[in-house]
């Protein structure tokens, strides 16, 4: 086995996994998986620059991780930077302050690339010969893949959580013309996807990341997040559109007193969970099969 580290830094959280890996197996043994909310993104699709603030969050995360890593002696590490800092005109700020603190350069990843640890990462625990459609809805962009135990086609598209709700978003709870308006953004995002993948051809949808385990917490009436309880999970369409219809009506303080909802998803988890139901309504998918692991288990599997 090989002790690695993997991180994946996105556009709404910076996410650490230390693992024990099978560089022939596959067989990954989780140490430790931590995430924080540090909106890397902020006011990124407005003025195409990373915020001072936002950097400043990201590194003091990065400080944090870095002891983990040495603490369990991980040998290996990888850094892999998503949607905000691929479109941010100062992401050499970035790219030196991460050098600074881990000693390893982020690799700004394309769409392709995500899309692909994304699926790899997701699907590595599955059995059956079913081909699936895999989503991971971001903060920045949401990856669409369909394979089975490779990929054969994926596209990156930008609509996730952050993106949506800082173009559309002005009230609490979101007015009927602002959901129309994030609605209309999403299905002219799966419009583009479906004209390289197949999105409404797989037999199985399997959701991930933030916005689609927050919603399956929900749906599954925990008390506290459960990660053991929401991985594999199934939640039917009828399920998610409860939520989503719960999701809308409420305000951010109703929100905030969610218990599954952590505090940094409060004011983006609406535009989140329209994504997933727009998804499953194009789709016709019936379920959605959840899965906690996702691109960071795939980025693991990658430095073994």
């Amino acid at each position: 086995m090989t002790r690695v580290a993997g991180i994946d830094c996105g556009t709404n959280s910076i996410r650490l996994l230390v693992a024990d890996v099978h560089p022939e197996t596959g067989e990954l043994i989780e140490l430790d998986r931590r995430m924080t909310i540090v909106r890397l993104g902020q006011g990124v699709d407005r003025t195409g620059r990373l915020a001072p603030e936002a950097l400043e969050r990201t590194f003091a995360a990065c400080r944090a991780y870095a002891e983990v890593i040495e603490e369990l002696g991980a040998h290996r590490l990888r850094f892999v930077a998503t949607s905000a800092s691929r479109d941010a005109e100062n992401r050499e700020d970035f790219v030196n302050g991460v050098v600074e603190i881990l000693g390893v350069e982020p690799e700004v990843i394309t769409g392709d690339q995500e899309a692909e640890f994304s699926f790899t990462g997701a699907t590595g625990e599955l059995h059956g010969d079913d081909r699936r459609l895999v989503v991971d809805i971001g903060g920045g962009s949401t990856e669409f893949v369909v394979g089975n135990k490779h990929v054969e086609a994926a596209r990156s598209v930008d609509i996730g959580c952050v993106r949506l709700t800082e173009r559309h978003v002005r009230h609490d709870p979101p007015t009927a013309e602002e959901i129309a308006a994030i609605r209309a953004d999403v299905r002219a995002a799966m419009d583009l996807a479906a004209e390289t993948v197949p999105i409404a051809e797989a037999e199985t949808l399997v959701g991930l990341a933030g916005s689609v385990t927050t919603v399956a917490a929900i749906a599954l009436g925990l008390e506290e997040y459960d990660s053991t309880k929401i991985h594999h999970a199934r939640i039917s369409r009828a399920k998610v559109d409860e939520v989503v219809s719960r999701l809308l009506a409420s305000t951010h303080d109703e929100r905030a007193a969610i218990p599954v909802i952590h505090p940094g998803r409060v004011d983006v988890i609406i535009a989140g969970a329209l994504v997933l139901a727009e998804i499953m309504e194009r789709t016709g998918a019936a379920e959605v099969v959840v899965s906690e692991h996702d691109i960071l288990d795939g980025i693991a599997l990658s430095v073994a």
